[in-house]
């Protein structure tokens, strides 16, 4: 990782004639190199006799610690390298969903998926369909729009809804930190005891199905 990846804004990098130190450390970014303690002017001079540019990439040591190299591609390396790192932090948390949910349960999803968010995660909506559900896919394809709707003042479609086999899902990416705005407060229950709540409540259901089935096909 190269020095002071992450201690430097790019957009605020102090190079060349704006460097305000008298004497600052060189290293010469392609090799490695270290030059020691050089005045500034020879430092700039050292840079421009490469056709590269001085860059403080150190503003804070004593003396500051400069790079010579092309400050366009030493930009663009902060730039992937700080997008590749938040790509690593970044978990995807899944929130299913239910064509027949009532109003309780919905936003009690949605105080998850946005405590999700404001943690700049991303959340994978599942909708899934069981049996004869599967006839009313509008349904379900207006309600991920509502989600959508709902999760608006948190976050932005990065996957639009898809149905695939029997269920729709879609992937929302949160919005940057000043731009959040949470609109369904902080959930009552742990994530653990909704998800808990939920396989309860879709184990009864098959049990229910089981039981019309057996009704309506006896031996």
């Amino acid at each position: 990782m190269p020095l002071g990846i992450f201690l430097i804004n790019p957009d605020f990098i102090r190079i060349n004639e704006r460097i305000r130190a008298r004497e600052v450390r060189v290293i010469i970014g392609s090799t490695g190199q270290q030059l020691g303690i050089l005045k500034t002017d020879e430092a700039l001079r050292r840079a421009k006799s490469y056709g590269l540019d001085l860059i403080e990439i150190s503003p804070n040591a004593t003396p500051p610690v400069c790079r010579i190299t092309d400050f366009g591609k030493y930009k663009y390396e902060l730039t992937k390298q700080e997008r590749e790192r938040k790509q690593h932090h970044t978990k995807v948390k899944e929130i299913k969903f239910r064509v027949k949910i009532g109003t309780h349960d919905y936003e009690t999803k949605l105080r998850h998926a946005e405590e999700f968010l404001e943690k700049a995660n991303k959340v994978k909506v599942q909708l899934q369909f069981r049996g004869r559900e599967m006839a009313h896919k509008d349904l379900g394809l207006a309600m991920m729009e509502k989600i959508t709707r709902d999760l608006d003042g948190m976050s932005t479609v990065d996957t639009p809804a898809k149905l695939l086999g029997r269920a729709i899902t879609m992937t929302l990416s949160p919005l940057p930190a000043n731009k959040r705005k949470r609109r369904f407060g902080k959930p009552e229950e742990s994530f653990e005891e909704m998800e808990a709540a939920d396989e309860a409540k879709e184990l009864q259901e098959e049990q229910e199905d089981s039981a019309d089935s057996a009704q309506l096909n006896p031996e």
